[in-house]
């Protein structure tokens, strides 16, 4: 079976890269043949070819922003959200496997795929902001950037604050990046617009964005901005969905798109906005400007609190999004101390986590160490979603702790006065000039970090193994070149017969194999390290199979023990189906990343074999199960 991917976020960083790595890991344990198109801040990488697509047995969209789906047409398609890519990638590959997706008809959707896509979409609201989002960042990012390199390197310090010489080289990089903010509300609204009605709302939105950014339309001093361009970008792309959806002769048709769209939904959008929605907007837009340029005490405090709280609740979800929207529509209005306390709440929750690994080794399983190291790294490039895989793990005492960091820095990176004229965070931006203040940006984030880091440390846990089992040292490993799965296994590793009827008794068994042929030096430590993957997830992967793992400095050598239960044992596999035939692999913690892969996947590719797995499973004799298991490679 071939299926192709699409993962895609609003930001195109982390959640995208994720979905991408679980659906091509899942798909790689199944057995099924995958390529994973990633619709990143870079652009789209790994693109489909069209033979790819024609040979495609289903596509699987994990976005959090639209995704084009015209080239698909005819092939099975499943729309989900990316963090399904990220959790569910098993079930969503099943989904395909098992032929219940239907296949995507362009303009011609049936009241299934209609049901199915509201299903998918929770929030469509929330989706279409995203999108327009989402192509609005690149160009706040060049203009506050090249503003603050300007006025960084040209800029003279006058009575009136720092000035850039007329005429100078400096003066044209600032007006570049001038330039670029001028975009930034006809983006967004455009690609609000497209996300609704697709390619025919782009233009009409682009026209509604520019018009709300500019007063001189409706006899305002100033423009709608962000809000204006928000509006502007649904009543734009609703009105074109509503033109789209008229039946007209197919003498029209074709001209539909390109023509009679956007003319009539330019003027309608135009015409609301100049004469009704415009003015109004404005002065509300500039009411809110005028209060947070005016805040003093207290209530700073209280904005810079909420801002925290909610950049730190979802790391990279809605409620952050909504917080940092906010924070990127006041770069633009000239006002940069709403982003400074978001910049830094952003960079706390991945360097906070990353700190407390550091402080407090005990708190933490050997995998959630080496999660810290990467997770510091995110926060330094302002990457809120490093924390959360320590989230996810233990989230009644890791949010709370990160909340309370964020919220912390954030708070003295307001009465501080810090800025940042980029809509990015972490200590990156402040490396960059982009920051204003930079003194106390670094000891917000530095304070922020370590109430994260000591308040978790405090209420969580220790990690070590129940029960009375003495630490492992690192055992003395023997090297051994994997090409077939038999270099690793032998009859002494298999049994036919496997006597038990419970999951843990069947590894009880598997694990005694593995510990009699010398590739233990602890059953303990090892089981206790099967049975924590086993909690993460299931390791039954359908079709009667499991394959518990572990890579534990327990074990001296890879190898794999095979067992087979005739009556099967319940291993919660996604498809119901109870476990008969068992490959427990074993992995030294040094060696663990390219083993533990290799065995996997020549595993899965084999295993998808209907037939070999009937074979497998009439194995009356170790010997004969033996000369099976010699022909994966």
């Amino acid at each position: 079976m071939k299926i192709l991917a699409i993962t895609a976020c609003p930001n195109g960083i982390a959640h995208t890269y994720m979905a991408a790595e679980n659906l091509q890991k899942a798909a790689d344990q199944l057995g099924v043949e995958m390529k994973v198109e990633t619709q990143g801040s870079i652009g789209v990488e790994n693109e489909f070819t069209e033979q790819e697509i024609r040979e495609a047995d289903g596509i699987i969209i994990a976005a959090d922003k639209t995704v084009t789906k015209d080239r698909f047409g005819g092939k099975r398609v499943l729309v989900t959200g990316v963090q399904d890519g990220i959790r569910r990638p098993e079930a969503l590959i099943q989904e395909i496997h098992n032929g219940s997706v239907p296949v995507y008809k362009p303009e011609e959707r049936s009241t299934a795929d209609i049901k199915r896509e509201r299903q998918n979409k929770e929030n469509p609201i929330y989706r279409h902001l995203m999108n327009g989002v989402s192509y609005m960042i690149p160009f706040i990012v060049i203009g506050g950037l090249l503003i603050a390199i300007a006025l960084t390197l040209g800029g003279e310090k006058t009575p009136g604050g720092i000035v850039i010489p007329e005429g100078s080289f400096w003066k044209d990089i600032e007006a570049i990046g001038g330039a670029s903010f001028t975009f930034m509300v006809p983006i967004l609204a455009g690609f609000i617009a497209m996300s609704i009605a697709d390619r025919p709302g782009l233009a009409p939105g682009i026209v509604g964005g520019y018009i709300a950014a500019n007063g001189s339309f409706y006899g305002s001093e100033a423009g709608a901005g962000f809000i204006g361009g928000i509006i502007a970008g649904f009543l734009a792309g609703y009105v074109a969905l509503a033109i789209k959806r008229v039946k007209v002769p197919k003498a029209l048709m074709p001209i539909m798109p390109i023509i009679i769209i956007p003319i009539l939904a330019s003027l309608v959008v135009g015409l609301i906005l100049i004469y009704i929605v415009g003015a109004p907007v404005a002065q509300v837009f500039m009411s809110l400007t005028g209060w947070l340029e005016g805040m003093q005490g207290s209530s700073s405090i209280l904005l810079a609190l909420i801002l925290g709280a909610m950049i730190s609740f979802d790391m990279g979800g809605p409620v952050n999004k909504v917080a940092f929207l906010f924070g990127s529509a006041m770069i633009a209005e000239g006002n940069y101390e709403i982003m400074g306390p978001i910049a830094v709440a952003i960079c706390v929750p991945p360097i906070g986590m990353g700190v407390a690994t550091f402080l407090n080794k005990r708190k933490y399983q050997p995998s959630e160490r080496e999660a810290g190291k990467a997770s510091f790294t995110m926060g330094l490039f302002g990457i809120t979603e490093g924390a959360i895989p320590f989230a996810a793990q233990d989230p009644l005492r890791v949010i709370p702790s990160i909340m309370a960091g964020s919220m912390t820095g954030a708070v003295i990176a307001m009465v501080s006065g810090v800025g940042d004229r980029v809509a990015h965070g972490g200590p990156i931006v402040a490396v960059l000039g982009a920051v204003d203040n930079v003194l106390m940006f670094f000891i917000a984030v530095i304070v922020g970090v370590f109430v994260t880091a000591l308040l978790v440390n405090l209420v969580k846990k220790d990690a070590e193994v129940e029960g009375d089992i003495p630490p492992v040292k690192p055992a003395a490993q023997t090297e051994i070149t994997i090409h077939k799965l038999t270099d690793i296994t032998n009859e002494q590793l298999i049994d036919v017969n496997l006597s038990g009827d419970t999951r843990d008794e069947v590894i009880d068994e598997l694990i005694e194999k593995l510990h009699r042929e010398g590739a233990l030096t602890s059953k303990e430590t090892f089981k206790q390290t099967i049975l924590n993957r086993e909690n993460e997830s299931t390791t039954g992967i359908g079709t009667n199979i499991a394959i518990p793992h572990g890579k534990s400095n327990a074990v001296i050598k890879p190898a794999v023990a095979f067992g087979i239960q005739q009556k099967g044992v319940d291993w919660s596999s996604f498809d119901g189906t109870d476990a008969k035939l068992v490959f427990m692999i074993a992995v030294p913690e040094q060696r663990a990343g390219n083993d533990h892969l290799k065995i996997l996947q020549m595993l899965s590719r084999k295993l998808m074999d209907e037939s070999f797995r009937e074979q497998l499973l009439a194995s009356k004799s170790k010997e004969e199960a033996y000369r099976l298991l010699d022909t994966i490679h």
